[in-house]
């Protein structure tokens, strides 16, 4: 039986694409998320899973940083964005950092379906008529290449930092000291080659989708 993962924050887009996996594969075992932290766990509790439905904005995630890390952990799991921007460069980054697909949430049923068959026949898909967009940037595809290197444990740190949250507050959330935090950062700091952690949340912000947007927090005092 193949399995289908979804990561969406719409319950009503979750719902929509329940329906036309049920009826294009009755025997489909299907597992959900609608946040960053549901992702991780429900991607790491079915290492096989045929195909992954992500969506581009899901809460506790910044842009392609997750397609990003989840291709450098999972090679093996084909993942397909969802998202309401259509922009033709927005779904060439995507295809970019490792995505098999993108699927515009205005797409009706039959897209859908389309969309699906091509991907799990491992063929990458994109809508009819997308205007061809330039590859993305040196720079880009640099950080995307240290982000890929951070262990799951750094990756979340280094999402929580892009969040402003502090390493108290990080240690909190993650159940661990701030000492342990305080290392993950050390590191994170290393491998991006960023001098502190507000350079490595604007290096970071590259994977955004609205790079320009990004603003980073204040240091964090000792």
């Amino acid at each position: 039986m193949p399995t289908l993962l979804i990561a969406d924050d719409h319950p009503l887009f979750r719902e929509a694409l329940r329906g036309v996996v049920s009826r294009m594969m009755p025997d489909a075992v299907l597992h959900e998320a609608n946040d960053a932290d549901g992702l991780y766990a429900m991607v790491d509790a079915q290492p096989d899973a045929d195909l992954l439905l992500l969506d581009l904005n899901i809460p506790g995630a910044q842009g392609f940083s997750v397609l990003v890390h989840l291709r450098a952990q999972h090679p093996q799991l084909p993942i397909v964005m969802v998202s309401a921007r259509e922009e033709s460069t927005v779904m060439r980054r995507a295809l970019d950092h490792g995505a098999m697909g993108f699927i515009p949430k205005s797409s009706d049923a039959d897209t859908l379906v389309s969309a699906l068959r091509h991907v799990l026949d491992g063929e990458c898909w994109i809508p009819d008529g997308v205007a061809p967009s330039s590859p993305v940037s040196e720079d880009e595809h640099d950080i995307a290449a240290c982000i890929r290197e951070l262990t799951p444990q750094q990756f979340r740190v280094l999402q929580m930092l892009g969040s402003g949250l502090l390493n108290k507050q990080i240690g909190y959330e993650l159940g661990v000291s701030e000492a342990t935090v305080k290392a993950h950062v050390t590191a994170i700091l290393r491998k991006l080659g960023a001098s502190n952690r507000m350079q490595a949340v604007l290096l970071a912000g590259r994977l955004t989708v609205d790079p320009q947007t990004v603003v980073a927090p204040h240091d964090d005092p000792e």
